[in-house]
């Protein structure tokens, strides 16, 4: 008390105040004091005084601390001493020390009394997750510390409150994100406590990426190998996980399950487990079943099956399974795992068959756990998890159950005994002497029944050999004489069951029950009498094979029709005490418990009774079995017959539905053909486009020769009208030749005129020179000659201007020759030597020499180039020949097409009268029939039409 008279001012010099005395006082200060260290120092007494005086505190100071958080914000220390005043107030933790000191039992339910008040104002949270934001560790922790304590106290009000806050969740995410593993820890634990039960916080935790923070965790940890902090963050993802199906898909989405493999690694040596690590390994296998478990919806757990078969999860588990030093418990719960992963799905079930395990010779992992099951020094939990890993491992599985029956046939059966079977450790276990065993025996083996009449049937070849000496008996009629030899309840009850689900649905089996005749007395007897409650159960479970034996009844045993049995129950029990045992089954206790869920889960081996599929089974004849029991002869008569007419119908419906398949086949093919001749047809339209289009370009290219020709032609033959493109005609040749022969005439004239032209100049050059020489002579003969001389020059000048007008008018006749030459070459290529003159020294002969050698060269490449032409000329003839037959190779293979293409058509006219006739008679039968199919492939036949006209035009 010191202390506390150190803050209240001093010692006391009267007695000593009480408790509550001290605690209002202190209350009074934090209320009055204006300085901020004084009320921190009261803060910090009604702390230290918090845990032994709950109560008063709590009562008394309460508003003042919460006055405190709202107004004293700014000082981290005393908000850090209100807030774990608040938490020893509201926390249960104490709770046993104090129950140890034998306080009043009152004290146990002050948490939530005290959380109750706090949470009456919605505010008070807003302010605590307010406070939680802060990053001062003297604040923040013992804010998620309170947090955590109202959500123990009132989880689901202060939920809503949280809820409804903004950002409440959000705000409390970051926790898992805070680098102080203390606060990072009780942040786990906070959430843990806000997302127990509620859905709508369970997703938004989840979609705030805890997934993947809480993971982190684990891994950081050491997975199994980690301490605490892994227990908690796996309890907190079975929170976020179990029954939220959004949650799963997403968690399945995000590829989490990947992430969990390593979790399952063991070494070889797995000797010294910690208690902490079978912990974390028992909750990693739990969360695996959350994420397959039966009640999951059927999708979501198929998907999560598949995850872990790829990823590899399935196979981990697997080795554990069979591994050595495992601890019971997690071995056990490994096996309920591996059941709940297999069950339903195909490909995981055809797996697990494959494993074997680590024996020499290796024997399958089914075998070694059916040895587990059967053997009674196993434990009662590892008996029952083996029974249902067996019972998912034929859940929907026709492959597995073949092929466990198979190995109790006769011709599957290892002659040599080397090696054990499935079947061989049933049939073992079903006459055994523990009754546990013929139990589980008897509930595997229906489990190899269920819903394959097949199979029904095949059991039925099963032949055992009970003593030596005796011939063998079958195994239904050993399991009706274990039934009649008044075995233990348990056993007698798994056997019931075998024969109840191995006659439903199977007349054969019925038939071969009822023909022992001492069964159906033993079944009567056993319905008959008054026994006590032990033996109701049994009672029950013999009219439900007696009822099945009737319903399923195919009369075909004279003695056993299905009007004298009733007769006998009539006789023999009554009907309506037959009900009533009847009645007994659905009534139980543990009948009841078995059909809540498929995993066999029993406090003891005496409250193993039922199997949660035969409740299905019950639940389903009870009611018909009643009715066909008060049915009359008439009625099971008019029953028969409908059933008859039941099954004609069947049988015509069956009949047509092969039909129909066949018809859907042949369609099937048809469309193929269809589809491939149609694509065979835009082959080849496509083919003839092209080809049509290489004609037009051959065209275009005749037609373009064919005006470049003549357009030469005419070029060549420009003085006459009448030219035509296989040449000129003969008369105009020869008038050609005509006229050349007169110009030829005209112009050797004229160069003889222009040969005595030339002699005159030379004989008046000559007389020049002659005057020249002459200097002695007379006047009189002087002015003569002069006179002669102007006349000579006259002349001569008369002459140039007469040479002048021949050389022009030769020119003239030149060209005109030129002209003609180009026509002579064209009439005829034998060009006569007009040319050959004789040649003058004098410059005029030397000049019609040069332009004559000139008209010759020109002559002659116009000669050339005629020869060229006609080369291309005959070329272009040959190519347009060429085209020509080209184009009629296309339109002989158009014509072929086109033909091809009618008798498609003819042959889809056809098929569609053929699928019309079909569709009237599937309309008849009463199948809905779409028209879309009619219509698409009218609308093909109009559009192959037009596109055949098209092509025509």
């Amino acid at each position: 008390m010191n202390f506390l008279r150190g803050v209240m001012g001093g010692p006391s010099a009267g007695p000593q105040p009480s408790g509550a005395e001290t605690i209002q006082k202190l209350c009074d200060r934090v209320a009055s004091s204006t300085l901020l260290d004084d009320r921190r120092d009261a803060v910090r007494a009604l702390k230290s005084l918090s845990k032994k005086y709950r109560l008063e505190v709590g009562i008394q100071a309460m508003e003042h601390l919460i006055h405190v958080l709202q107004t004293d914000r700014s000082d981290s220390e005393i908000i850090g001493y209100a807030l774990d005043t608040l938490y020893n107030v509201i926390s249960n933790d104490l709770e046993e020390e104090e129950q140890e000191e034998n306080l009043p039992k009152q004290v146990d339910d002050l948490g939530s009394q005290f959380t109750e008040i706090f949470i009456k104002q919605q505010e008070n949270v807003t302010l605590l997750l307010t406070l939680v934001e802060e990053f001062d560790f003297h604040v923040r922790w013992p804010g998620v510390k309170l947090l955590t304590s109202l959500l123990k106290q009132q989880g689901p009000q202060v939920q809503q409150i949280i809820l409804v806050s903004p950002m409440g969740v959000s705000r409390l995410m970051d926790l898992l994100a805070d680098s102080r593993e203390v606060i990072r820890n009780d942040g786990v634990l906070l959430l843990q406590q806000l997302t127990k039960s509620n859905a709508a916080i369970q997703k938004i935790v989840a979609f705030e990426n805890a997934f993947e923070r809480l993971l982190d965790i684990v891994t950081e940890e050491g997975n199994s190998d980690g301490g605490i902090v892994v227990e908690d963050c796996l309890l907190l993802l079975q929170n976020l996980l179990k029954n939220n199906n959004s949650n799963q898909n997403f968690f399945k989405e995000g590829s989490y399950i990947q992430r969990m493999k390593p979790w399952f690694e063991v070494g070889d040596d797995n000797c010294g487990w910690s208690a902490q690590k079978v912990t974390n390994l028992h909750l990693m296998l739990q969360l695996v079943r959350v994420l397959v478990s039966p009640t999951n919806p059927p999708g979501a757990t198929s998907s999560c099956q598949k995850a872990m078969f790829h990823c590899g999860l399935l196979q981990q588990l697997c080795t554990i399974l069979m591994a050595t030093g495992v601890p019971a418990d997690i071995l056990t719960e490994t096996i309920n795992t591996v059941s709940e992963v297999i069950r339903g799905c195909q490909m995981n079930q055809d797996y697990f068959a494959s494993v074997n395990a680590p024996s020499n010779p290796p024997r399958p992992a089914i075998v070694v756990l059916l040895m587990s099951m059967v053997n009674e020094r196993q434990p009662f939990v590892l008996r029952c998890a083996v029974l249902y890993c067996f019972q998912c491992f034929l859940y929907k599985n026709q492959k597995g159950q073949g092929e466990i029956v198979s190995t109790l046939l006769p011709s599957t059966i290892d002659a040599t005994g080397n090696s054990v079977s499935a079947g061989q450790l049933l049939c073992g276990g079903l006459f055994s002497t523990d009754s546990l065993s013929n139990w589980c025996a008897a509930v595997a083996l229906a489990h190899a029944l269920q819903e394959n009449a097949t199979l029904k049937e095949q059991l039925l070849r099963v032949q055992l050999a009970t003593s030596i000496g005796n011939p063998p008996v079958s195994l239904l009629q050993q399991c009706t004489n274990i039934l009649s030899q008044g075995s233990k309840v348990q056993t007698r009850v798994g056997l019931l069951m075998l024969l109840c689900t191995w006659l439903s649905n199977c007349s054969i089996a019925v038939t071969h029950f009822l023909h022992n005749p001492a069964n159906i007395p033993f079944l009567t007897g056993q319905i008959a009498e008054n026994l006590g409650e032990e033996e109701q159960l049994v009672q029950g479970l013999c009219a439900l094979l007696l009822g099945i034996s009737i319903y399923y009844n195919d009369n075909s045993l004279e003695n056993y029709r299905k009007e004298k049995l009733k007769q006998l129950i009539e006789k023999r029990i009554g009907r309506e005490n037959f009900i009533e045992k009847l009645g007994f089954i659905s009534k139980h206790e543990l009948y009841s418990r078995a059909a809540q869920k498929p995993q066999p889960s029993f406090s003891s081996p005496d409250h193993m009774m039922f199997d949660h599929e035969f409740t299905k089974l019950v639940k389903e004849l009870e009611g018909v079995i009643s009715k066909a029991i008060y049915k009359s002869s008439e009625e099971d008569k008019k029953e028969e017959e409908v059933k008859k007419t039941l099954e004609q119908h069947d049988n015509i419906v069956t009949h047509y539905k092969k039909v129909i398949r066949e018809q859907d086949q042949e369609l099937e093919e048809l469309k193929q053909r269809i589809n491939t001749l149609t694509s065979q047809n835009e082959q080849l339209q496509v083919t003839v486009t092209q080809q049509v289009s290489q004609i037009q370009q051959h065209k275009d290219q005749y037609n373009l020769l064919k005006v470049q020709l003549g357009k030469d032609t005419q070029h060549h033959n420009s003085h006459s009208d009448t030219l035509q493109m296989n040449g000129i005609q003969m008369e105009e040749v020869s008038k050609l030749k005509e006229e050349l022969e007169e110009w030829k005439n005209k112009h050797e004239l004229l160069q003889g005129q222009l040969r005595e032209k030339d002699s005159v100049i030379e004989k008046l050059k000559s007389s020049q020179l002659e005057m020249g020489t002459t200097e002695q002579s007379s006047q009189t003969s002087k002015s003569g000659g002069l006179e002669h001389n102007n006349e000579l020059q006259k002349e001569l000048e008369m002459l140039r201007s007469q040479i002048q007008l021949q050389s022009t008018e030769i020119s003239k006749l030149q060209i005109e020759n030129q002209k003609l030459q180009v026509m002579n070459t064209i009439a005829d290529p034998v060009l006569g030597d007009s040319s050959a003159t004789a040649a003058n020294n004098a410059e005029l002969e030397g000049r019609l020499e040069r332009e004559i050698k000139e008209l010759k060269s020109e002559v002659k490449a116009l000669s050339e180039e005629k020869e060229s032409l006609k080369q291309h000329l005959d070329s272009s003839s040959s190519t347009v020949a060429i085209l020509q037959d080209e184009k009629n190779k296309l339109q002989q293979e158009v014509a072929e097409s086109k033909k091809e293409q009618d008798d498609l058509l003819v042959l889809l006219a056809d098929q569609d009268q053929k699928l019309s006739a079909l569709k009237i008679k599937l309309k008849d039968l009463g199948v809905p029939v779409e028209d879309e199919d009619d219509t698409e492939s009218g609308d093909q036949g109009d559009e192959d039409e037009d596109g055949d006209e098209e092509e025509q035009d």
